[in-house]
């Protein structure tokens, strides 16, 4: 196991009390949340680096940030550990980067829900980032799927939900799940 129950508790709380000072500045001065203020693309990004240092916050030190733009996110402080790679997307997609790269990934979904945590068919009250599942695991350059054609945004390597689906999952939240006909009956397909 890359990282603990622990730490991802740690660095999903993390996640929520940053999201939560920064959304009360921006109430304080009359501004929509930041989820709402930023492209999805761009937000994913961004929760996607806050997990990163809630990680390193909560391992005690045994991983540390690597460089801005550099794989893996995340480096081991001592040679018994391996680098991780962390990766976001929202609701139900598969997350995606530049390139194809094998090697440990930890892989968060969050949906925008209502304050209290909730998928709702209310639009406008989902502006706030729940994450509904984490995965992790070491996947190879054959669990991607690449683009890299004239009319796409340039290079996507996104991970192929076969292969997403085969990942321990390590948390889940069923009430900011995406799928809505997922139940212990009939659970969504990455449901292991």
């Amino acid at each position: 196991m890359l990282v603990s129950p622990e730490i991802i508790r740690g660095c999903i709380s993390h996640l929520y009390t940053t999201l939560d000072i920064i959304d009360e500045n921006l109430s304080d001065n009359g501004s929509d949340k930041f989820s709402l203020l930023v492209e999805k693309a761009n937000l994913s990004s961004v929760v996607g680096n806050i997990l990163g240092s809630g990680v390193v916050k909560y391992s005690n030190n045994r991983y540390y940030r690597n460089e801005p733009n550099t794989y893996p996110d995340l480096l081991p402080t001592d040679s018994r550990n391996m680098g991780i790679e962390i990766k976001t997307a929202i609701g139900r997609n598969a997350p995606k980067g530049h390139h194809v790269k094998s090697g440990n990934y930890l892989i968060f979904r969050y949906s925008l829900t209502d304050i209290n945590g909730i998928l709702s068919s209310k639009v406008e009250n989902l502006n706030t980032v729940t994450i509904w599942e984490v995965k992790q695991g070491y996947l190879e350059e054959t669990d991607f799927t690449y683009s890299d054609t004239r009319f796409d945004s340039g290079k996507t390597a996104t991970i192929k939900l076969s292969s997403l689906d085969n990942l321990p999952l390590l948390y889940f939240d069923h009430m900011a799940c995406p799928y809505k006909h997922h139940s212990l009956s009939t659970p969504y397909s990455g449901f292991n």
